[in-house]
């Protein structure tokens, strides 16, 4: 069901996010995202010659990993095409510190730890977690169908919403096998 019908209104500023799975041919994955920000209005902006033209980027950003299955993050890159101060093309190559990392539990304290506060850049933490998102849904069927094959395959989306809780109705619908809740004898 979309939104309702909303009041009169004026589009001020748009975000656009973009993300893309690709499987490469070495058999590792490249997930890439890119953001654009624009305003419907000028925006005055010291190091971009004063104003930013209505419609034009304020922001466009651009993040690429490369992973493996077990989501493992082999390369990186990061670019900002359009940014509104000098000091943004700083932070870029800090993303360099993902190499090595793991897509997984505890990801969204370890970007908080490395690009938190006044050592990332807000935009590009934004993409990396559409970017983060984008990885699993693309290397899900190909995860599924190794562990599936190695007998160990339990669905990783248990727990990890209120809908898909271990003891809830959809995961004793969906994967018995893995449902922890009471169980309901034959006459209901």
């Amino acid at each position: 069901m979309p939104l309702s019908t909303p009041a009169p209104r004026e589009l001020s500023h748009h975000r656009s996010i973009h993300c893309r799975g690709f499987e490469r041919k070495d058999g590792l994955w490249d997930i890439e995202g890119h953001l654009v920000d624009t305003k419907t209005f000028p925006v005055p902006f010291v190091h971009r010659g004063g104003m930013i033209a209505a419609g034009d980027p304020i922001h466009e950003m651009w993040l690429r990993l490369t992973l493996d299955l077990d989501f493992l993050i082999h390369d990186v890159e990061a670019a900002t095409d359009w940014h509104p101060h000098k000091t943004c093309n700083e932070v870029p190559p800090r993303f360099q510190q993902l190499r090595g990392l793991v897509i997984g539990p505890g990801w969204k304290k370890k970007i908080g730890t490395l690009f938190g506060g006044t050592l990332g850049c807000t935009h590009l933490v934004d993409l990396l977690g559409a970017v983060a998102t984008t990885a699993y849904q693309t290397l899900y069927p190909m995860r599924k169908q190794r562990d599936i094959a190695a007998g160990n395959y339990r669905p990783p989306v248990i727990d990890t919403c209120h809908a898909l809780a271990a003891d809830g109705e959809v995961v004793r619908m969906l994967w018995p096998e893995h449902y922890t809740g009471p169980k309901h004898d034959a006459g209901g």
